[in-house]
């Protein structure tokens, strides 16, 4: 979601006339967008912060701007005062304030800004993703359809930080996706915090399962992913979209983040371990192919060392394709912070984390040996240390060595070797 955020501002930006950079004493305007979900990423982006100033100081006209969940969708008037060389604060997915802020302040200094009037402002406000033309065309583009969330887990700081959850509206989203087609997109990941509750919201009956059948017609398009989905809205129309939609590819991220019913509980996450089972089940019941993912949170309030053999044993048993695990870290202001006591050790969390670490290394390296000797269609989003990077249907990353230009296209290629984290071939 910061991505699509990113993204946002950064075509934005280009319509005011700048360009991007990777050097930071290059940069006219600095933009740090901020995740908090743990604690370890607002530690980074306050750092990030810090060694920013030396630069301000040399450079008076540099804009620094900080947006995402560190500012909030209220503000944060405690960041402001702890850092007076910010020069804007914007919300997540909200990135007026900085618009406005480089209008003001490079009015004087560049010739595209000194002609952008309020009107124009504006307009950029109006538009929304993948509107916006840009020199740089992503193979994969990453398209919200919810934003916000409405579905508050003891842990999550997601709704106080983005807002209620809005589902947006199915014409529009339909248009930025064709959009993000003609731009040369190959592939859209469609976005929300609780992506499979997308319609809830609305009246006009356009559910996810009905969204993905509308994006599937669209010329030019050849692959739909979308995430992260819970299991308590995961319907059988859901399962059945995936199923038989050629465009959706086979991966489902559906986050089950503990294997004790307990700590679900106090997790209010709303299912239990069987429940969970029961739908890994009947998804792969109607697609055996499937490739599914999960997170996890180790270390919960409470969590003792017989529930997480539970979450271990369930990661053993249903051996998953992914597993994306963090250590719990309380977050200010969420029922788990007020209420419930961070009582397991950090590093009682740290053991816990490389346990199933090492046992999803050795369920992912099982998996991916069934695919060597095997020809499988990948889709080539970049070229990285001299090897063409892509991704199967079932998100597996996929290495080639090639002199051709692979960029966009999908090609059918040979599995010669087979690791836990990526898969090495050739062209077929």
């Amino acid at each position: 979601m910061n991505v699509a955020d990113s993204e946002r501002l950064s075509r934005a930006l280009e319509k005011l006339g700048y360009q991007s950079t990777n050097l930071a004493d290059e940069a006219d305007i600095i933009v740090l967008n901020t995740c908090v979900v743990r604690q370890s990423a607002e530690d980074k982006a306050l750092g990030r912060l810090n060694s920013l100033k030396p630069l301000k100081s040399a450079k008076p006209h540099l804009i620094i701007a900080v947006m995402g969940c560190l500012v909030g969708n209220k503000g944060n008037p405690a960041l402001e005062k702890r850092f007076p060389w910010v020069d804007a604060f914007s919300a997540p997915s909200d990135p007026e304030s900085i618009l406005r802020t480089v209008r003001e302040r490079h009015a004087s200094l560049f010739e595209p800004i000194s002609k952008t009037g309020e009107d124009d402002i504006t307009s950029l406000l109006q538009e929304e993703f993948g509107i916006y033309t840009s020199n740089q065309h992503a193979v994969s583009e990453n398209l919200p359809i919810v934003l916000g969330c409405s579905h508050a887990c003891a842990y999550c700081i997601i709704p106080s930080k983005r807002g209620r959850e809005i589902s947006r509206d199915p014409k529009r989203i339909i248009e930025e996706a064709k959009t993000m087609v003609a731009r040369g997109a190959k592939e859209i990941v469609l976005l929300g915090q609780i992506v499979d509750r997308y319609g809830l919201d609305r009246d006009d009956g356009i559910h996810l399962a009905e969204l993905l059948a509308m994006v599937n017609d669209i010329d030019g398009l050849e692959r739909i992913r979308f995430l992260t989905s819970h299991p308590n809205y995961f319907t059988d129309d859901m399962i059945k979209a995936v199923a038989t939609l050629p465009k959706v590819m086979p991966h489902i991220e559906l986050p089950i983040q503990a294997g004790d019913d307990e700590v679900l509980k106090a997790m209010r996450r709303g299912y239990t371990n069987a429940q969970y089972r029961d739908i890994i089940a009947h998804i792969r019941d109607l697609m055996p192919d499937v490739s599914i993912g999960t997170d996890i949170i180790v270390g919960f309030p409470g969590e003792s060392e017989a529930a997480f053999d539970e979450t271990y044993k369930l990661l053993a048993d249903l051996k998953l394709d992914v597993a994306h695990l963090a250590r719990y870290s309380p977050r200010p202001g969420t029922y788990s912070e007020r209420f419930l006591a961070d009582d397991v050790s950090a590093d009682e969390k740290m053991r816990r984390f490389r346990k199933l670490e090492s046992l999803q290394k050795q369920v992912v390296g099982e998996i991916n040996q069934r695919f060597l000797g095997q020809s499988v269609p990948v889709l080539f989003e970049e070229r990285a240390k001299g090897k063409w990077r892509g991704r199967s249907p079932h998100n597996r990353l996929v290495f080639v060595e090639s002199d051709e230009i692979l960029l966009g296209q999908i090609r059918d290629v040979h599995i010669d070797w087979a690791g836990p984290w990526s898969l090495l071939g050739t062209l077929s």
